[in-house]
Order: structure tokens, then sequence, then C-alpha cells
């Protein structure tokens, strides 16, 4: 059975409960704000700290770069002080190895100048003695008519000839003459000198080649000097060369240096290589009771005289390369060869 209450009960009973209920909804009412102000407090204070803590890691980031391009700078900072010092030790080698040639060259130079000097004065010393030696000896071989008497003779006027071409040997070791120069061609010049030597007994039965390239640039040098160069470097060669061999001479122009490249290359026997070093001395011979041992002494100093250079290479028993180099001096050759055209005979 369902029971209702009354209207008059249900107004007594709001009436009794109605206290409670607002002071319920005061109390809600004065609870809520302070939650909500607490959670944008602590909002607050967290953007506060995220905004410190991003202000604060820039400021680091900042800091780690800078630290890493000074780190940078002075990695780059080192190794150009490495590659200066690297830079200053090799010149520092390179200077002391330039010091050591020039000191080895300034001893060369002063021994040939002391030997240039006992070269004159031998010269003039024996020249002229020996000039009235030969000329009485001839005199007694146009008397002489025993055939032993006869052989003695020219035996001693061979001795003195022999003398006498040392003697000039000296002389022009010493105190080569004056350089005439001109325009010459390479192949032209070593085909006269092999045509010169054509005759000689001890190329006969040895091939000899000229492969020096007629497209050469022309070099402007003293053709008599040159010419003598190569004559005593094929008579080495022919010497060195047994029957059957190859003497070539080649040519080249060189890439990056105004100059030309000349090899003298024979299958002869070769040289020692305790003897090498010593090709160029003057009087060293390995030819016992033949020549002077002068030939390429004044082959070099002729080679020097034109601003070049003279080497050797050689193997035992393959045979030996002597590489000349001389400038070509084109600008030099032009200036004279419009001289020589704008001169009026």
């Amino acid at each position: 059975m369902t029971s209702f209450i009354s209207a008059p009960q249900l107004a007594a009973h709001n009436s009794f409960a109605s206290p409670f209920f607002g002071l319920f909804a005061r109390s809600a009412a004065s609870y809520v704000p302070v939650y909500v102000i607490s959670a944008w407090v602590l909002l607050a204070l967290a953007a506060v700290a995220l905004w410190i803590f991003q202000h604060k890691k820039r400021a680091l980031d900042l800091r780690l770069e800078q630290a890493h391009e000074l780190a940078k700078q002075r990695a780059e900072e080192r190794d150009l002080a490495q590659q200066e010092l690297f830079r200053r030790l090799y010149e520092e080698q390179e200077l002391n190895k330039e010091k050591l040639q020039f000191q080895s060259q300034l001893s060369e130079y002063e021994k040939y100048a002391a030997l240039a000097r006992l070269a004159l004065g031998a010269a003039h010393e024996v020249n002229n003695p020996l000039l009235g030696i030969l000329s009485h000896l001839e005199l007694e071989l146009r008397e002489a008519h025993d055939p032993e008497q006869r052989a003695e003779i020219e035996q001693c006027i061979a001795g003195a000839k022999r003398i006498s071409g040392t003697l000039r040997g000296l002389v022009n070791y010493a105190r080569p003459g004056p350089l005439v120069l001109s325009r010459l061609g390479l192949h032209r010049l070593i085909a006269d000198t092999l045509s010169f030597l054509e005759g000689q007994p001890m190329l006969r039965g040895k091939r000899v080649e000229n492969l020096v390239p007629l497209d050469l640039p022309q070099i402007r040098a003293d053709a008599s000097q040159l010419s003598q160069v190569f004559m005593n470097l094929l008579l080495n060669a022919a010497e060195a060369t047994p029957e059957g061999g190859r003497i070539t001479i080649e040519a080249s122009r060189l890439t990056y240096q105004e100059s030309v490249e000349i090899r003298v290359s024979d299958t002869g026997c070769g040289i020692p290589p305790d003897v090498l070093p010593h090709v160029f001395d003057p009087f060293f011979t390995t030819k016992k009771g033949k020549g002077t041992g002068l030939g390429l002494s004044i082959s070099q100093a002729y080679l020097r005289s034109h601003d070049g250079d003279i080497r050797a290479d050689s193997v035992v028993g393959h045979g030996t390369t002597i590489t000349l180099t001389l400038p070509i001096r084109e600008e030099l050759a032009d200036q004279v060869a419009k001289a020589e055209s704008g001169m009026v005979v």
C-alpha cells in the first residue's frame, strides 16, 4: 500500500532540511575556488619552471656550440701550426741539402781552379821547350837512314806529340775559349759529327744510330765545342762496345723546362760502380797507357760554360748512357735571328 506525504508534511520536511542543504551549498561554494586556484598556481609554477629550464637549456646549448667552435678553431690552428712546422722543417732540409751541394761544388771549383793554374803554368813552361824538341827530332828523322834509329826517333816524336796533346787538353780544360754562339739543329750537328768519324777504325762493325728528332727546337750553342763533346762521347762508347754492338744518340725536349736532353747510349761492358763517380775527374782513366783522362772533364767544362750539365749512368755488362742537358734559349735565338735578318751586308 502506497503512502503519500501530504502537502503540509512536505513543507514541514523541507523547512527542516533546508538549513543542512544551505550549509552544504555554502561549503561547496567556499572549497571549489581553492582547488581551482591551486591548480592554476601549479600550472603557473610548472610553466615558469619549464621556461627557466628551456632558457637554461638554450644557454647551455649556446655554450656547448661555442665550445665546439672553439675546439674546432683550436684544431685548425694546431693543424696549421703543424703544417707550418713541417714546411719549415722541409725548407730547412732543402737548405741543408743545397748548402751541402754548394759546398761540394765550391770544393770542386776550388780544385778545378788550382788545376787550371797548374795547367796554364805547365803549358807555358813545357810547351815552348817541347816545340824545340819536336823540331830537332823531325830534323833528325829526315837525316836518319837506319831503320832502328828511325823507329826510335818516331817513338820519341809520338811521345812528344802526346805530351803536346795533353798540354793542349789541359789548356782547353783550364781556360776554354770564348763561346761562338749560333743557332744549331742537333740532328744536323750529330749527323755531321758521325760523318766526320765514319772512317775511324774503332767504329767498324758497330751500328751507330742517330735517333734525334728532326723537329726538335734549335738551340743556341758553340758548334765547335759541342761537336768535340759528341766526338769524345762517341769514341768512348765505340771503345767500350764490342763488335756487333750498338750506339744510339737520342734527344727530347724536357716537358717543364726550356731545355733539351741528349742521351748517348752503348751496349758495351759498362762502368763498375766504384769507378762511375770518378769518370769526370781530370786525368782519371781506365785506359792503361792510352788517353789522358781529360775527355769527359773537358766535355763537362764545355757543357757548364753553356749552362748545361752532364751525367753518366751505367750497368756492368749492359752498357753506359751519358746524358747531356742544354738550355734552348729560344728568346735569345729569336732576338739574334731578328738582328741577323735586319743586318745590311
